[in-house]
């Protein structure tokens, strides 16, 4: 028996953006990104590829003002169309956890698909909210993606940096750690027999 496509897409327009993404949460991590936010669009690209998620990303928004809301706006999408690709989430692995270095940064990622949204961010260095990488993406925007994936996802995370000083490699490493250990937690298990969970549904 073939198991249903895990698909979906989905779209998002406010006075602040246009965006649309497709994800096909058993690809092979092709992605198409256009978000007007260049370093944004290299975070997302490593996500679609570390994760095995075939992503399409095209977001138009106001970054003359700044990339804040296009940034927020996608990743409030983005988890709204992983929710839905993942269905009845029957046969997932569900957890997932990965350690994952760039050079001097080493970042840890711990996924739940839980249907609880939860996150925990720790351990990136007092000032890198304040950097700007690229000349236009400031590094609180990480915490900002994740906390707007995390909620529309319904996902448990905990993202802890362990080490790292270069402002591009912390949050890569962030951004690759997250997209491992949802590759695992996503992954179909043949041994699970229905939704892993004592309550029959997550």
């Amino acid at each position: 028996m073939t198991a249903a496509p895990r698909t979906a897409s989905l779209e998002r327009s406010t006075s602040e953006s246009q965006i649309s993404v497709s994800v096909d949460l058993d690809g092979s991590g092709s992605s198409q990104i256009e978000t007007g936010v260049p370093f944004f669009d290299h975070m997302l690209t490593a996500f679609a590829r570390h994760s095995l998620t075939d992503l399409t990303v095209n977001a138009v928004g106001d970054v003359h003002i700044d990339v804040h809301h296009t940034v927020e706006d996608t990743g409030i999408l983005l988890g709204q169309t992983i929710l839905e690709a993942l269905g009845d989430k029957a046969g997932i692995s569900r957890y997932g956890d990965a350690l994952v270095p760039l050079d001097e940064a080493l970042a840890q990622a711990v996924v739940d698909i839980s249907g609880r949204p939860y996150l925990v961010h720790s351990g990136e260095p007092a000032g890198f909210e304040f950097h700007l990488i690229g000349g236009h993406f400031t590094g609180s925007m990480v915490r900002h993606f994740f906390e707007a994936l995390t909620l529309n996802a319904r996902l448990t995370v905990h993202l802890e940096l362990r080490a790292g000083r270069d402002p591009h490699h912390i949050a890569e490493a962030e951004f690759k750690a997250f997209a491992r250990a949802f590759r695992e937690a996503k992954s179909l298990d043949p041994l699970v027999s229905g939704v892993p969970s004592t309550k029959g549904a997550l």
